[in-house]
C-alpha cells in the first residue's frame, strides 16, 4: 500500500489510510482511488495551503489539468463551445439536452459522449476552437495558486482527460507547456468521428516525476505510476484559489475568436436558449429604428430597448476649412456598429468606410458607407472626395479588437485632412460577440443586437492642434497616426500594439482577412 503523509510531517500514522478510505463516501472531496499501477514506494502528499517545497523544483512535474490547474471541476462549458463555435446552434442543443444523461453517466461515460457530440463530423482542418477560441476561457479558469505550484518546475508534463486538439495550444502558447499527454481523436478522411483513442502513452516519461492531481481526478494511475510523490489537492481548496491575472501569462491574450461572450455552463446555455426567440425579435425592432426612424428618435428608443450609449466629448466644430470639407473622425474599432454609434450621439449623418465588410451589412446600413480597395491611392482619392461632401469615419486599425488593446493604426488618414477628431470607443456585451474573424460576417450585426443590454462608451476628444497634423504642423504620417493612437490609448487605458490585421487573421482564421 501506499505510504500517506501530511505536509506538517506526521512522522507515520499506519491507520490513516484505512481512514480514509472508509470515510471516503461520506467525504466528497477526499474520495481516491487505488490501484496496483501505482507502487507501493509511492508518497501521497495531502496539500495543505496549496504549498510545495523548493527543494525539488529541478525535477519534472506532471500535472493533470483539470485537477491541478483549472478550477472548475465540470468540462461541459469547454466542449459546449466546441459544439456551438464549430458545429452550430443545433448541435450545441443536442449537447444541452443530454446533459443530464452526461451527468447520470459519471466522468468517463459522460465525457465520451460529449466528444462525440461535439466532435463527430467536423472537418479537422476548418477547426480552429482549440487555438482561437479555448484558451481565452482556459485562462479565465486557471487558479493563481495551481498556476504557480506548476510554474515552480523547469520541466513540466500536462496530463489532460481531453482531446489533446482542445489544450495544447492553450498550454504551449499561455503557460510554455509543450509537453501534453492526451487522448487523440480518430478521424476518417479529414473528419472527426467523434470517437478518441484509447491509450494515452506516458513513453517519453522519465521515471522519479513529482506528480500533482485532484481527489477526485485519481484516474491515470498508468501517468502517475512514474511518480515518487504525488500532491494532491482537494475541490474545497480549489474554490479558494482566485483567477489567475491575465499578466502572469507567458503572454497577453489580444486575439481570440467566437460568437460566445460568457462561460456556456449548463445554466448559463439554458438562459441562452430561453433567450434567443426574444433576442431575434428585439434584433429586428433594433435595425428597423435605426434604419425607418430620423437620429432624435431613434437613440431614445435604441436606449429603451436596452441599448445603453454613454457619451463624453468636447466641443467639436462640425466641419474644417470655412466648412468647405467634412471633418474626420478618427476611432479604434470595437465592432461593426461604431460608426452608428457615434452618428446617433452626433445627432447627424455622418459616412464610413469600411474594409472587408459583407454585402448584407452595408445594404441595411443606415449611413453611407464606402468600401475601401486596399490601394493607397484609390483609397486616398475616396476618402478626399467622401470628405468633400461631409463628415467622415474611419477606423484606421482595420479590424477589431475585444482586448485593451489597440492594433496599429494604417497611416493613411493622417495625408488627407488636418481636421481631425480622435474618438474613443469601449464595448461590453453579455452574450454574443458583434465580430469575428472566421465564422459568417453577414452575422455580425444580428448577433450584436441580439445582446440585451449592449454598453458602450463614446468619448469624443479634442480635435487635434495645428502642430501635431501632417500638412500644416509638419509631422509624418506615421508620427500623427501614432499620436491619435497614443491618445486613444490613454482615454480608454488600453495599450497600444504594434499588431495589425494581418497578425489578427493569421492567428484566428489562418488567412490575410481579406473577404
Amino acid at each position: 500500500m501506499p505510504r500517506i503523509k501530511k505536509l506538517f510531517q506526521l512522522k507515520y500514522f499506519p491507520s490513516l489510510f484505512e481512514i480514509i478510505r472508509k470515510t471516503s463516501r461520506k467525504l466528497p472531496y477526499l474520495r481516491l482511488k487505488f490501484s496496483q499501477g501505482i507502487p507501493a514506494s509511492t508518497q501521497f502528499k495531502f496539500l495543505k495551503n496549496s504549498s510545495f517545497t523548493d527543494e525539488v523544483s529541478n525535477q519534472t512535474l506532471v500535472f493533470h489539468l483539470e485537477g491541478a490547474l483549472l478550477k472548475a471541476y465540470s468540462l461541459f462549458p469547454y466542449f459546449m463551445l466546441v459544439a456551438f463555435e464549430a458545429g452550430g446552434l443545433f448541435r450545441a442543443l443536442i449537447l444541452l439536452l443530454l446533459y443530464p444523461f452526461v451527468w447520470l453517466l459519471g466522468h468517463e461515460l459522460g465525457l465520451k459522449v460529449m466528444v462525440f457530440v461535439s466532435f463527430v463530423g467536423i472537418k479537422k482542418e476548418k477547426f480552429r476552437a482549440g487555438t482561437a477560441i479555448l484558451p481565452k476561457f482556459f485562462l479565465e479558469d486557471v487558479g493563481v495558486v495551481g498556476f504557480d505550484m506548476v510554474m515552480k518546475y523547469k520541466t513540466k508534463v500536462a496530463v489532460t482527460s481531453m482531446p489533446r486538439i482542445m489544450v495544447e495550444c492553450f498550454l504551449g502558447d499561455y503557460l510554455g507547456i509543450h509537453v501534453v499527454i492526451g487522448k487523440e481523436l480518430k478521424e476518417f478522411h479529414g473528419y472527426f468521428l467523434g470517437l478518441m483513442e484509447e491509450n494515452m502513452d506516458p513513453a517519453t516519461m522519465c521515471i522519479n516525476n513529482i506528480g500533482l492531481g485532484c481527489f477526485r481526478n485519481s484516474r491515470y494511475q498508468k501517468i502517475f505510476s512514474r511518480c515518487k510523490e504525488i500532491y494532491l489537492v482537494t475541490e474545497a481548496e480549489k474554490k479558494k484559489w482566485p483567477v489567475l491575472p491575465r499578466k502572469k501569462s507567458l503572454k497577453p491574450l489580444i486575439f481570440h475568436d467566437g460568437r460566445l461572450a460568457f462561460r456556456p455552463t449548463p445554466l448559463n446555455t439554458l438562459s441562452m436558449f430561453v433567450w434567443l426567440p426574444f433576442g431575434f425579435l428585439l434584433h429586428i425592432t433594433r435595425i428597423m429604428v435605426f434604419i425607418s426612424l430620423p437620429f432624435k428618435v431613434s437613440g431614445p428608443l435604441l436606449a429603451f430597448s436596452g441599448m445603453i450609449n454613454t457619451v463624453s466629448h468636447s466641443n467639436v466644430e462640425s466641419s474644417g476649412e470655412g466648412k468647405k470639407r467634412g471633418m474626420l473622425y478618427v476611432c479604434n474599432h470595437r465592432t461593426l456598429l461604431d460608426p452608428i454609434y457615434l452618428t446617433i450621439v452626433l445627432m447627424k449623418s455622418v459616412s464610413a468606410v469600411t474594409y472587408s465588410v459583407s454585402r448584407f451589412s452595408e445594404v441595411i446600413s443606415p449611413i453611407k458607407t464606402v468600401r475601401l480597395t486596399r490601394d493607397r491611392k484609390t483609397d486616398e482619392e475616396t476618402m478626399k472626395k467622401m470628405l468633400s461632401k461631409g463628415d467622415l469615419v474611419v477606423c484606421p486599425e482595420g479590424t477589431t479588437c475585444r482586448e485593451p488593446y489597440l492594433l496599429r493604426f494604417s497611416p493613411l488618414f493622417a495625408e488627407i485632412t488636418d481636421d481631425i477628431v480622435p474618438v474613443a470607443i469601449k464595448l461590453q456585451v453579455s452574450l454574443f460577440y458583434g465580430s469575428t474573424a472566421s465564422g459568417q460576417k453577414c452575422l455580425d450585426s444580428a448577433f450584436h443586437l441580439t445582446n440585451p443590454n449592449p454598453t458602450c462608451l463614446i468619448m469624443i476628444l479634442n480635435k487635434l492642434p495645428g502642430w501635431q497634423t501632417h500638412n500644416a504642423g509638419g509631422k509624418s504620417k506615421f508620427e500623427v497616426a501614432n499620436y491619435v493612437q497614443r491618445q486613444i490609448a490613454t482615454a480608454l487605458g488600453f495599450e497600444c500594439t504594434n499588431l495589425t490585421r494581418k497578425d489578427k487573421y493569421a492567428i484566428l482564421a489562418g488567412n490575410d482577412g481579406i473577404v
